[in-house]
Formats: structure tokens, C-alpha cells, sequence
């Protein structure tokens, strides 16, 4: 529409101007031509303000339904916030109730924790006469495995020492043994020796006497055969010197050949005795032979028994040895586990002194500090009372009888103060003379002080002095 009186308003003023010229200089061609751009600029115009009026009223609608939507929004963040604040109030109301469940729950809370101190000074208690019924459990065990320990030992060098006497005794009566049987045996084989050779000689004299005894057999035989021919010669010559020279010849010849047998056979005996006396010389080398050899063959047997006997011995005493290495093995094992336990028993021992120092010391000084913090609440009570005291105005009947009251209380807590105090020093004079005695049963035992790794402290009571006399006895200033 603007275009259109803008354009009415252009025809008004002037003539207007297409393609660089004028409506009057512009042909029929060029008219129609312009007309049909025209028309079409108005064709597109007309889809361009459909479009546009499509799309205005697309949005008008959805600004409708984003209306819409803003109200039920609007209406349900009202409704949120109804419903925030009655949250907020059953909040309130339920965090009222937790605090009530808060208050009772201390309530309960600090009763059980009452309750729970009372059992635990109890159980504390309990557990102290324990612990010193444990450590006087300890104590004798340690006596009654010293007292074990030393008379193991004792035992231990009493049965060493009869080891070695009894060592020592077989020892010489094996020596006895070994020089008895050599002398025995030295005997013996004497007398065999003297035996042997009184035999030899006896053998070597009647083989002597056999060859003198033949020798002169043969020389009484080659006598009386000669005696026996000379005679028979003699007769025979007293026969036939008669009879026939010739026969006494012939017998002469026969009796210069007897002589020459004669003188043969003295060449024979002559050559015999030389002979005899060449093998007496091999003779008596063989005996000496023979008789070294026996005395070679007496002593390897000898040797040969005494080291039988030695091997046997040697046996016996390798055995007893080894039962003896054996013994001394478990003796010595047993000592080292007797020696171990010992070591057990004393730092077992040691860590108890040491734990029941800190326990004491730590209760000690909980007791301090819990004892100041009462003093320092007591006065501060005092300051407090005096001061409600003076700030309120009461009449003296209900004046003095809450003072009264007030002074029975007070009395009620130093009572209990000072029992606790006179509890305090029992427990420090226990723990002190529980260090005595057992500083005296090390000493008792041969055990220097500063063998036992640590330096123990004795335990005092602030502002009090203990006395001496027992652990039960605890005199504390009043």
C-alpha cells in the first residue's frame, strides 16, 4: 500500500523513469515488456505477503500457546511455592522434633557414659588386681625357673664331672688291660720261644747223634767185617799156607785190596765228617732264620691281636663318644631354651614394669589434671555462687539452708578428693615398692642393674610425701 501512494505521489510530482527512459519514449514492445516485469514483481509481491501473513499468524498462535504455557507455569510455580512453604514448615517442625530426639539422646548418651566410667574405674580395678596377681605369678615363675636353671647346671657339671672320672677310669683300666695283655702276651710267646728253641736244640742234638751213631755203626761194621775177613783169612791161611802158595799170594793181593777199601772207606767217612761239618754251618743259618721268622711271625700276631683288641676298644669308646656328643647336644639345647625362656620371662617382665610405669603415671596424671579442673570448678562455682548470692535478695532462713546444702556438698566432694588423692598414693607407694623389691631380688640373683636395658622411675604424688612402710599403709598428710 506505501509503495503504491508513493508511487502516486511520484505520477504527481514527475514522470518516472524505467530502463533510463521515459513512459512517452519507451515503444509498444517495451511497455508490454515492462508491464509483464511489473506484473510479476506484483505476483511475487502477493506470494511474499502470503507468506508473510502466514507466518505473522504462525507466530501470533505460538505466542498464544507461549501465553498459555507462561500462565500454567506461573500457576504451577504458585502451586511449588504453596508447597515449599508447607515443606518448610513440616521441616521445621520435624527438625523441632529431632532436636527434642537430639536432647534425650544426650541425655542418654551422658547416663551411659556415667554408667560407662563407673564400669571402667571398676574394670580398671579388676583389671590392676589381675595385673598384680599376674606379675606375682611371674615373680615366682621366674624364681622357680632360676632356682630350675641353676640346678640344671649344677647337674649339668655334676654329670660332666662323672663323665670324666668315669672317662678317666676306663681310660687307665684300659691301659692296664692293653699292659697286662702285652705282658701276657710277652710271656707267652717267651715260654714258646724257649719251648722252640730247647726243641730245636733236642731235634738238632739227636739228628747229630743219629749221624754219630751211624757213622760209628758203619766204622764198628767195617771193623768187624774187617776183624771177620782178617780172621777168615787168617784160618784160611792157617788152611791152605800148606796146601797152595799160590793161595797165600792171592790173598795178599785180596788183602792190599781190603786195605785199600779200608782207606776208601775212611776217605768216605772222612768226606761224610767234612761234609757234616759243612751243613752245620746252613744248619744253624736256617735255624737262626727260623727262629727270627718265628719271632716276626709271634709279634704280627701279637700286633695283629692288640690292634683287633685296639679297633674293638676304639669301637666302643667312638660309640660311648657319640652317645656322650649326643647327651651333651640335648643338654646344651636344653639350656639354650631354658636360656631363651629366661630371656622370655625377663623382657616380658621388663614390658610389664614398664607398661604398668606408663598406665600408673598416665593415671597419675589424669588424676592431677582431673583434680585441678575440679579445684578450678570448685572456685569458679564459689565465684559464681557468691556472686548469684549477692546479686539475689533471699531472707536468711533459705540463705543459710542453701549454704547449708552448698557446704554439704563441698564436704561430700573433698571427701572424695581426698580419697582419691590417698588411692593416688597407695598406687604410687605400690608401683615405688614394687621397683624395690624388684631392684633387691636382681641384686639377689646376681644381676647388675644396668643390664636391664632401661632406667626405671619412681612415681610421686604432687605436694606429698610418701612414707616406708607397705603399699597398704600410705600415711598422706591430711
Amino acid at each position: 500500500m506505501a509503495p503504491k501512494k508513493k508511487g502516486k505521489k511520484g505520477k504527481a510530482k514527475g514522470t518516472p523513469v524505467v530502463d533510463g527512459l521515459a513512459p512517452e519514449d519507451m515503444t509498444k514492445e517495451q511497455v508490454e515488456e515492462h508491464v509483464g516485469r511489473i506484473r510479476e514483481e506484483l505476483d511475487r509481491e502477493r506470494e511474499e505477503r502470503n507468506y508473510f501473513q502466514l507466518e505473522r499468524d504462525k507466530i501470533h498462535t505460538f505466542w498464544e500457546i507461549t501465553r498459555r504455557q507462561l500462565e500454567e507455569k506461573k500457576a504451577e510455580l504458585r502451586n511449588k511455592d504453596r508447597e515449599m512453604e508447607e515443606a518448610e514448615e513440616r521441616h521445621q517442625v520435624e527438625i523441632k522434633v529431632y532436636k527434642q530426639k537430639v536432647k534425650h539422646l544426650l541425655y542418654e548418651h551422658q547416663n551411659n557414659l556415667t554408667e560407662m566410667k563407673a564400669e571402667g574405674t571398676v574394670a580398671m580395678k579388676l583389671a590392676q588386681k589381675e595385673h598384680r596377681s599376674q606379675e606375682g605369678m611371674l615373680r615366682k615363675d621366674m624364681r622357680t625357673l632360676k632356682v630350675e636353671l641353676k640346678e640344671q647346671e649344677l647337674a649339668n657339671e655334676v654329670v660332666v664331672k662323672n663323665l670324666r672320672l668315669k672317662h678317666t677310669e676306663e681310660i687307665t683300666k684300659m691301659r692296664n688291660d692293653f699292659e697286662r695283655q702285652v705282658r701276657e702276651i710277652e710271656a707267652k710267646y717267651d715260654k714258646k720261644m724257649k719251648m722252640l728253641r730247647d726243641e730245636l736244640d733236642l731235634r738238632r742234638k739227636t739228628e747229630i747223634h743219629e749221624v754219630e751213631e751211624r757213622k760209628n755203626g758203619q766204622i764198628s761194621n767195617l771193623m768187624q767185617r774187617h776183624e771177620e775177613a782178617f780172621t777168615d783169612i787168617k784160618n784160611y791161611y792157617n788152611d791152605i799156607t800148606l796146601n797152595n802158595l799160590a793161595l797165600i799170594n792171592s790173598l795178599k793181593e785180596q788183602m792190599e785190596d781190603m786195605r785199600k777199601k779200608e782207606d776208601h772207606l775212611e776217605k768216605e767217612m772222612m768226606e761224610v765228617s767234612v761234609q757234616n761239618k759243612r751243613l752245620a754251618d746252613p744248619l744253624q743259618k736256617a735255624r737262626e732264620e727260623m727262629s727270627e721268622m718265628q719271632k716276626k711271625l709271634g709279634k704280627y700276631e701279637r700286633d695283629k691281636q692288640i690292634m683287633l683288641s685296639i679297633k674293638a676298644r676304639l669301637k666302643v669308646t667312638e660309640k660311648e663318644l657319640k652317645s656322650l656328643q649326643w647327651e651333651h647336644e640335648v643338654l646344651e639345647q636344653r639350656f639354650l631354651k631354658v636360656q631363651q625362656e629366661r630371656d622370655d620371662l625377663y623382657k616380658k617382665f621388663t614390658a610389664a614394669i614398664l607398661e604398668v610405669q606408663q598406665k600408673v603415671g598416665f593415671k597419675n596424671l589424669i588424676l592431677e589434671r582431673k583434680l585441678q579442673a575440679l579445684n578450678a570448678a570448685v572456685e569458679r562455682k564459689e565465684v559464681q555462687f557468691n556472686e548469684v548470692l549477692a546479686a539475689s535478695n533471699l531472707d536468711p532462713a533459705a540463705l543459710t539452708l542453701v549454704s547449708r546444702k552448698l557446704e554439704d556438698v563441698l564436704e561430700s566432694k573433698n571427701n572424695t578428693i581426698k580419697d582419691l588423692q590417698y588411692e593416688l598414693a597407695r598406687v604410687c607407694k605400690a608401683h615405688n615398692d614394687l621397683l624395690r623389691t624388684y631392684e633387691a631380688k636382681l641384686l639377689a640373683f646376681g644381676i647388675p642393674l644396668d643390664n636391664m636395658g632401661f632406667r626405671p622411675l619412681e612415681t610421686a604424688v604432687v605436694r606429698q610425701t610418701l612414707g616406708q612402710g607397705p603399699a597398704g599403709l600410705v600415711g598422706t598428710p591430711t
